[in-house]
Formats: C-alpha cells, sequence, structure tokens
C-alpha cells in the first residue's frame, strides 16, 4: 500500500460526559483520526449518537473526523453527517440500496467516501466500487457494541481486500475495526491494512496515551 500507519481511536469507548477531554487526549498521544461510531438502533441493536454530537465534536477535534455509519438508511441520511463536519463517510455494503450513489454523494460533497462490510461478509461485494472510495472498513467484529473479541478470520480477508485492491488499481486506505490492541494490531497490518480503530484498548487502558503509542509501536513494526 505504501500508506503511512494511521491510528483511529473510537470514542464509543470514551466517556460520553466528557468527549472533549477523551478527543485532547488521544490527540495528544497522536491519534491520526477521530473515529465516530454512529448506529440508529436498527442496522445495528444499538444506539449511539448522531449529526449533533459530531457537529460539537468538529469544534473540539483538531484531527479529522472518521465517522462510520452503521444505518439502515445511509442514502438518506449521510449527507446529515457531511454537513455536520464529518472529514470521512463510511457507510455499509449491506445497508445502501444504491452504494455507487450513497458513495459518490458523500465524495461530491467534499468529503472522503468509505464502505465497510460486516464480518460475514464477502469481500467481491466492494469490488466495483474500490475505485471510488478512500477507505475500507473491515469489521473484525459484528458491529453493535465496544469491547468485542477478534474475529480470527478478519486476518485473511484484509490480505484479501489488499490483494484485489492492487489489481483494480486501487490504493484506498484499509482500516479494521474491533477487537484491535497491541497483539491483533500487527497481524492485520501485516495482511495489508494501514489504519487501526481501537477504543476499549485505549479508552478502557489505565493510561490512554500509553496505550494508543504502544499499538502503534507494535503495529509500525509491521507495516507493509
Amino acid at each position: 500500500m505504501g500508506h503511512e500507519l494511521f491510528i483511529a481511536p473510537s470514542i464509543l469507548s470514551a466517556d460520553f460526559t466528557r468527549l472533549a477531554e477523551a478527543v485532547a487526549l488521544v490527540e495528544d498521544a497522536g491519534a491520526d483520526l477521530i473515529h465516530v461510531d454512529v448506529m440508529d438502533g436498527h442496522f445495528v441493536p444499538n444506539l449511539t449518537i448522531g449529526p449533533p454530537v459530531v457537529r460539537a465534536l468538529k469544534r473540539v477535534a483538531r484531527r479529522p473526523l472518521d465517522v462510520h455509519l452503521m444505518v439502515s438508511d445511509p442514502d438518506s441520511t449521510a449527507q446529515w453527517y457531511v454537513d455536520a463536519g464529518a472529514d470521512i463517510v463510511t457507510v455499509h455494503v449491506e445497508a445502501s440500496a444504491d452504494l455507487r450513489h450513497t458513495l459518490q454523494a458523500i465524495g461530491a460533497a467534499g468529503v472522503t467516501p468509505g464502505v465497510t462490510l460486516n464480518p460475514d461478509t464477502p469481500v467481491s461485494t466492494i469490488r466495483e466500487v474500490l475505485p471510488i472510495v478512500g477507505l475500507v472498513l473491515v469489521m473484525s467484529v459484528n458491529p453493535g457494541f465496544g469491547g468485542q473479541s477478534f474475529i480470527e478470520s478478519s486476518v485473511a480477508k484484509v490480505a484479501e481486500i489488499a490483494s484485489m485492491c492492487e489489481e483494480a488499481g486501487a490504493s484506498p486506505r484499509i482500516e479494521v475495526d474491533g477487537g484491535i490492541d497491541a497483539l491483533t494490531a500487527p497481524r492485520v497490518v501485516s495482511a495489508g491494512a494501514d489504519t487501526l480503530v481501537a477504543g476499549n484498548a485505549i479508552f478502557g487502558a489505565a493510561d490512554p496515551a500509553a496505550a494508543l503509542r504502544e499499538i502503534r509501536a507494535r503495529a509500525e513494526a509491521h507495516l507493509v
């Protein structure tokens, strides 16, 4: 891929009463993106945050907002997050009625479009849109809740996406989200990932800044 490694702490695992402090803490520790998990209670069995929180984060964040939409109707709601200040808007291949159209609309709004796959979704489903996305997000847990265990088959899936990108002449960032910590990070990076979402492993640690730096150090040693 040739990309440098990006760490994207997920604020889903942060203290929601102190989000500005959480964002400042991980940015000072070297976070490259702030990952924002939007869940609608329909596409996934959890309800998290919406555009007002993204708008508030935009006022305090010094790093780009990486907004992951786990919603059942991204076609009608993606624009809300574009307007709220997202820098990247990622939609699920399983949720979009017209994936290409949704992604093109996000890109036309001046925001980086991303596409996400759930653990059971085959890689072939995103082949056609690879040339128009800036990011492919591989879910390495079933989406909905933080703190879940890493799904082992995700490593092979990342490798498959990396080779598919190469064949297509496309070079989106390959992001992995779910169960990422100092042990799993090197494995997905070795397979071709270059962007790591970590929530519990950072915000659940006694020293979140040290946890972030450890994940980066271990992963960077395996960057391909």
